[in-house]
């Protein structure tokens, strides 16, 4: 099959783109495994100790700050005052063990495939006909980002729903990120993740599923679309590559916007040059040189600053709420996060799906369209990176089965808008649900 990653070459990167002791069976989990048989399927339970914890206040207190930025703005990066004031919550006021003992409350397992450890929260509905999803994070997410909709979608009879709503939720942690493992040799990238999410699926017995994602996790479902395993019914987006050609040209080469673009299509124009001439230093560097960000891994205020410096709009929300207004996310939810790669140590092992992915890269960019045939639904959120037009969506995807614009919401919007994000899976895949 052709090669169908997301292409993220330097050039498109600077122009375009880029349970714990549960039952098994309870959960899904047919059978057991003979010892040895690299298709077992073990519970796994988290276990960090206070002298981590301990370790990462005084790192925190400990950190040696520059001076403060010479702009009134963000346009330098992270500002001073916002990064102090998040460290100072997370070295005083944050307490790691609430999200933790929400974490241990979730069946999770670990599963090896093609030689690495694959962690995953796995929730099964007490509705019988439900509708199995796998939902992928992206960078810098994590599985934290989906908990919020996990009861939601699983319960939806106690959540606004009905039982013709259910879904079984299946999370996994991408490679090099979270619980899952961290691979030791070049070669994870969508492509293959990609297949291993279709062997996950196919191990935990499901023959009729769907599949969702932004950021990476679009790239990773869209893959799955492309490589059409069996049983995958159709896809969610909330972050879609629906780019048609010459916009993605225009971009790269820094031309004029085309004059016959609607409102809608001159909106997402415009967040994608600011995106691409102002927020993609972060890529860069980790499809180029990941395994030189030691400075992350060694400074946990570090890493938070590197992290939180995302996309703009993220970026400006998260500084509202250490201002203290009232947003999609708290202080607790954005610590939870980078807390979990500050503790797992995956700031590098993650950093290293860019650099995987560029080795691979033929030139198209991120958000181009890539030829999906099977039924796609898109949630079109106002702040992400680009809002994607209706008018591009329906001529990225042969079958679009859904296309919403919301009214609210950005790059996290399961994280950050639970409820939206949980009606419009309802919504998305209620065509599919009769093939199951």
């Amino acid at each position: 099959m052709t090669d169908v990653t997301p292409r993220l070459t330097r050039r498109t990167l600077l122009a375009t783109s880029t349970a714990a002791g549960l039952g098994m069976a309870a959960f899904g989990v047919s059978g057991t495994a003979a010892a040895g048989d690299q298709s077992t399927i073990r519970p796994f339970t988290i276990d960090f100790s206070d002298a981590e914890l301990s370790d990462l206040r005084w790192r925190i207190k400990a950190t040696k700050w520059p001076e403060q930025e010479t702009v009134k703005d963000s346009s330098q990066g992270v500002q001073l005052a916002t990064i102090k004031k998040l460290a100072q919550y997370w070295a005083t006021n944050y307490d790691w063990r609430k999200i933790e003992t929400k974490l241990k409350a979730l069946p999770q397992f670990v599963t090896e495939i093609d030689g690495l450890d694959i962690h995953f929260i796995h929730v099964r509905s007490k509705h019988e006909n439900a509708l199995p999803v796998i939902i992928t994070h992206g960078w810098p997410g994590s599985i934290i980002e989906q908990m919020k909709v996990i009861e939601p979608l699983t319960n939806p009879t106690a959540h606004g729903g009905s039982a013709a709503d259910a879904f079984h939720v299946v999370i996994p942690s991408l490679p090099g990120h979270g619980f899952s493992g961290k691979p030791t040799a070049p070669g994870w990238t969508p492509v293959t993740i990609a297949r291993a999410w279709a062997t996950l699926m196919q191990r935990l017995g499901y023959t009729k599923y769907v599949a969702q994602g932004g950021d990476w996790g679009n790239a990773v479902s869209e893959v799955m679309a492309l490589q059409e395993p069996p049983g995958l019914l159709g896809i969610h987006t909330n972050m879609a590559a629906t780019l048609p050609a010459h916009i993605s040209k225009a971009l790269a080469f820094h031309e004029a916007p085309p004059t016959d673009l609607t409102a809608e299509e001159r909106n997402a124009w415009d967040q994608l040059v600011d995106f691409y001439r102002k927020g993609l230093a972060y890529a860069l560097e980790m499809s180029n040189r990941p395994q030189t960000l030691y400075g992350i891994a060694d400074s946990p205020v570090g890493l938070a600053a590197w992290m939180i410096d995302h996309d703009i709009r993220s970026y400006k929300l998260i500084a509202r709420v250490f201002d203290g207004n009232a947003e999609g996310l708290t202080p607790d939810d954005i610590l939870d996060n980078v807390t979990l790669y500050w503790l797992t140590n995956t700031a590098v092992s993650s950093a290293r799906l860019y650099w995987d992915t560029t080795q691979v890269s033929n030139g198209a960019g991120f958000f181009d369209a890539r030829g999906v045939k099977i039924p796609v639904a898109v949630s079109s959120f106002p702040d992400e990176i680009y809002a994607a037009p209706r008018s591009w969506a329906e001529k990225a995807y042969a079958k679009l089965i859904h296309y919403n614009k919301l009214p609210k919401g950005g790059h996290f919007a399961a994280w950050e808008q639970p409820e939206l994000f949980t009606s419009e899976l309802r919504t998305a895949f209620k065509t599919l649900r009769k093939e199951v």
